[in-house]
């Protein structure tokens, strides 16, 4: 509360005309909505504690304020339960070196990161898992009781800039029967695709390291690959040259569609868990939805203030996050374009101008735990954080990471992999808990109805806004 104060003060000044804001909890538990222009600032007094902002500033109205709960600063550290590092002299930063992304197998079979300077390496992670490779708290290694299998480092010749793995092993059928006279047996076997600093992305073939399709269309550096959640083998690639692609890997990867739309560099996309809808996000404040059904845009989401640079869709589909240059992330209901929650990595908030431009405080990565129940962020202020997304003031935990670039959660949730500029991967012990039956059953239920659906719905109002995550 002692910097919400600070705050003013250096608003207002040193002048002697000015008088304090209204100090009582009140007007602080709802400063969000107080305009922090000077005119408002100096009307603002105990007669006028619920003012709304100005009608000559109401840009600085459309941005959300996140006053620090007294706890803010006194979270708990994530423990760390690993850490990978490509090996070499540590003290080489040169460009290139950079960790970019980083995936793990839907199995947990394997981890695939790009350590920088061509190359990725994948680590056989369930083993590690099983034989109990990884340090416990005391820093005492536990001794192998299982053959573990070799690590294994891919020369992909160029820069690497996404990695993904895919997989047939799914809920739902093929979109293609026939794959019979293919080369590959895409429904058993695990791939990994890459993309590469030319625009090029190569697939490989994981228990063997050989190359299985080359896919050339693109003109600028792939920042982005997702194969689509239901085993149908869709990729879709996101590049600097404006466009994302939907490849048919099990069309000997034939390119299905370009999605246009952009009027800048595509940094990320993110599948809904039912693949009907793709997210992208990327220069110039751009969050589009488009429809898989019929490759169409189905609307864009707006209240960023720069660049938008990683998305990700909530378990149930219900929710996606978007995080952005200007030092927010904010959940969305990608069914009616709604604002959810706005989590914010600065305070005071910046204003338009600061958030517009260059900061400390970018946030780079994101990514949304299995249980739906909380999201990872990365910011440049050093800092990795799990918030909960029915506390957008407080993050559960966080912890020190100097230069993070990606990170993402393990399948069974239980860790956090977060990759950096040095090239190494840290892995952050995941805060989980047992989930309530009401939000194991809204999960269900929003896997099959969107939020148009619930609206239909014959319930009361109370409910159906927790079915849409709104209180």
């Amino acid at each position: 509360m002692e910097l919400y104060y600070e705050y003013i003060r250096n608003c207002v000044g040193n002048s002697t005309d000015v008088e304090m804001p209204c100090s009582c909890e009140e007007c602080y538990r709802n400063s969000r909505n107080i305009c922090s222009c000077m005119d408002c600032l100096t009307k603002s007094r105990k007669n006028l504690c619920r003012q709304s902002p100005c009608e000559n500033h109401d840009f600085i109205g459309n941005i959300e304020y996140f006053p620090p709960h007294e706890d803010y600063y006194n979270r708990a550290d994530a423990e760390i339960l690993y850490q990978l590092k490509p090996g070499g002299n540590p003290n080489d930063q040169k460009a290139g070196a950079e960790t970019w992304c980083a995936a793990f197998a839907p199995d947990n079979s394997y981890f695939a990161w790009s350590c920088g300077h061509r190359l990725v390496r994948l680590v056989p992670w369930k083993h590690k898992i099983n034989n109990n490779e990884i340090e416990d708290e005391e820093g005492r290694q536990g001794e192998p009781m299982l053959p573990t299998p070799k690590e294994k480092v891919i020369d992909c010749g160029e820069y690497v800039w996404a990695v993904a793995f895919g997989s047939s092993v799914s809920s739902k059928c093929h979109r293609t029967v026939n794959i019979s006279f293919h080369r590959f047996n895409f429904g058993k076997d695990l791939i990994l695709a890459t993309g590469l600093q030319s625009g090029r992305i190569k697939t490989w073939d994981v228990s063997s390291g050989g190359i299985l399709l080359y896919l050339i269309d693109h003109k600028e550096v792939i920042r982005d690959l997702q194969f689509a959640p239901d085993g149908s083998m869709f990729l879709a690639s996101a590049s600097r040259d404006k466009t994302l692609k939907v490849w048919d890997l099990n069309d000997d990867g034939n390119m299905k569609k370009t999605l246009k739309g952009h009027n800048g560099w595509v940094y990320s996309c993110s599948w809904s868990p039912d693949a009907k809808i793709l997210a992208s996000v990327g220069q110039n404040k751009t969050v589009i939805l488009w429809d898989m059904s019929d490759y169409s845009m189905m609307r864009k989401l707006t209240g960023h203030q720069n660049d938008v640079v990683a998305c990700d869709f909530s378990p149930d589909g219900a929710l996606l996050a978007t995080g952005s240059y200007d030092t927010r992330v904010i959940l969305w209901d990608p069914y009616t374009g709604q604002k959810i929650r706005t989590f914010g990595h600065l305070f005071p908030p910046p204003s338009c101008i600061f958030s517009g431009g260059s900061n400390d405080f970018w946030v780079r990565h994101l990514s949304f735990s299995h249980d739906g129940c909380h999201i990872a962020t990365l910011c440049d202020d050093k800092y990795v954080r799990f918030w909960s997304i029915y506390n957008e003031e407080v993050p559960v935990k966080k912890a020190q990471l100097v230069n993070a670039l990606c990170c993402n959660y393990s399948p069974d949730g239980c860790c956090l992999a977060t990759g950096t500029r040095d090239g190494n991967v840290v892995f952050y012990m995941a805060p989980m808990r047992v989930q309530k039956l009401q939000h194991l059953c809204r999960l269900s239920v929003r896997r099959v109805l969107p939020s148009t659906r619930v609206d239909a719905l014959p319930i009361p109002q109370k409910l159906m806004g927790y079915l849409k995550y709104e209180n």
